[in-house]
């Protein structure tokens, strides 16, 4: 039981890069959907969290504006598009459910209320 994360790459600054969050063994539906992402020698950074049921999305500032989050619970799958890529964007990107609550108000989140990690997708943004 886990999500996997993947559609990273490399991107130029100014760029977009779309990401996937698939689930292997369980329905994503009554899950909220947490994207997260770790630079090298950095902690884990929470960038969205996709409600269940209520249409909520919530991001940090770094990236509202920038980010979308969406989900397609027919396709098991959750969704990142990021736009207006920047360098400070670089990490390894991963989803995650959210264990305390099924659905996403404010924020921070921290990483340590969601289970299911998978790997994650490297993107880099450079020029």
């Amino acid at each position: 039981v886990q999500l996997q994360a993947s559609g990273g790459g490399l991107a130029q600054p100014g760029g977009s890069l779309r990401l996937s969050c698939t689930a292997s063994g369980f329905r994503l539906n009554s899950y909220a959907i947490g994207w997260f992402r770790q630079a090298p020698g950095k902690e884990r950074e929470w960038v969205s969290c996709i409600s269940s049921k209520d249409g909520n999305i919530a991001y940090p500032g770094s990236v509202k504006g920038r980010f979308t989050g969406s989900r397609d619970n027919a396709k098991n799958t959750a969704y990142l598009q990021m736009n207006s890529l920047k360098p400070e964007d670089t990490a390894v990107y991963y989803c995650a459910v959210y264990i305390a609550y099924s659905e996403c108000y404010g924020g921070p989140y921290n990483a340590g209320h969601f289970g299911a990690w998978g790997q994650g997708t490297q993107v880099t943004v450079s020029s």
